[in-house]
């Protein structure tokens, strides 16, 4: 997938979520993540979607992405091991997971659009 921010396009080789179980773990018990790697969660149907980092070892940046590819959110290097819900309190379709930092790194931004080249989304 692409994320595209005023500093050009930023390719993300991500690993799809769709079921309930595969979001449920997501990258728990993970100690790396490949620099411009990450994780797609693909809900049903928009929502103000809620995250947590237990069993997460990694901190993590979350892009949220709405339904016409826009990213509505962004939450900065999430603190790992914690149960505290995180959300971006609007909705959301998708969910990008990346290292965190990685966000701030490429100037992603509320409103940057998303491509879902290559990428199954169902």
């Amino acid at each position: 997938m692409i994320v595209e921010t005023a500093s050009g396009e930023h390719p993300v080789v991500v690993e799809v979520v769709r079921s309930d179980e595969e979001r449920a773990r997501g990258l728990m018990n993970r100690t790396k993540l490949a620099p411009e790697a990450g994780m797609l969660f693909v809900f049903e149907e928009s929502d103000d979607h809620s995250f947590w980092m237990k069993n997460t070892f990694l901190p993590l940046d979350m892009i949220f992405v709405d339904e016409q590819g826009r990213v509505a959110g962004v939450l900065d290097r999430v603190p790992p091991l914690t149960t505290e819900p995180r959300t971006i309190g609007r909705p959301s379709r998708y969910v990008l997971e990346v290292n965190g930092g990685w966000a701030a790194a490429h100037g992603v931004r509320q409103g940057d659009a998303v491509r879902f080249e290559n990428v199954p989304l169902f």
